[in-house]
C-alpha cells in the first residue's frame, strides 16, 4: 500500500499563488493515476484534479480550469498542485489521492493522505 503526504498548504489571500506537494512513498506511483481531492467545512470531499502516468493526461474540475495545474515528478515519487488566482471557495482541506477512476458517474480513489489545509481570506 502506498502512503501518501501532502504539504503546502497555509493562510493566504485572494488572488495568491500556492503549489501543494504530494510525497509517496511504499512503492512507486509512476503507473497511477494520482489526484487532489478538497473537503470544505460542512461539505463532502470533492474531485479537484487528476494526472495520469504520462504527465498529458490531466482532468480538472470546472471549478478549478484555468487556475489550478497538476503535475508529477517520476524521479521524486511526487506529484504538485499549483493554485493560481486563489478565492476564497477554494479553502479546503486538500488530500492526494492515489489509483483515481472515474466510475459511474463518480471520481474514486483507492488510497488517500490526511490532507493539508489551504485556507484563503478575502
Amino acid at each position: 500500500q502506498v502512503q501518501l503526504v501532502e504539504s503546502g498548504g497555509r493562510l493566504v489571500q485572494a488572488g495568491d499563488s500556492l503549489r501543494l506537494s504530494c510525497a509517496a512513498s511504499g512503492r512507486t506511483v509512476s503507473d497511477y493515476f494520482m489526484g487532489w481531492f478538497r473537503q470544505a467545512p460542512g461539505k463532502d470531499r470533492v474531485f479537484v484534479a487528476r494526472i495520469g502516468p504520462i504527465s498529458s493526461m490531466t482532468d480538472y474540475a470546472e471549478s478549478v480550469k484555468g487556475r489550478f495545474t497538476i503535475s508529477r515528478d517520476h524521479a521524486k515519487n511526487t506529484v504538485y498542485l499549483q493554485m493560481n488566482g486563489l478565492k476564497p471557495e477554494d479553502t479546503a482541506v486538500y488530500s492526494c489521492a492515489a489509483r483515481v477512476r472515474y466510475i459511474a458517474d463518480e471520481w474514486k480513489y483507492e488510497d488517500r493522505g490526511q490532507g493539508t489545509q489551504v485556507t484563503v481570506s478575502s
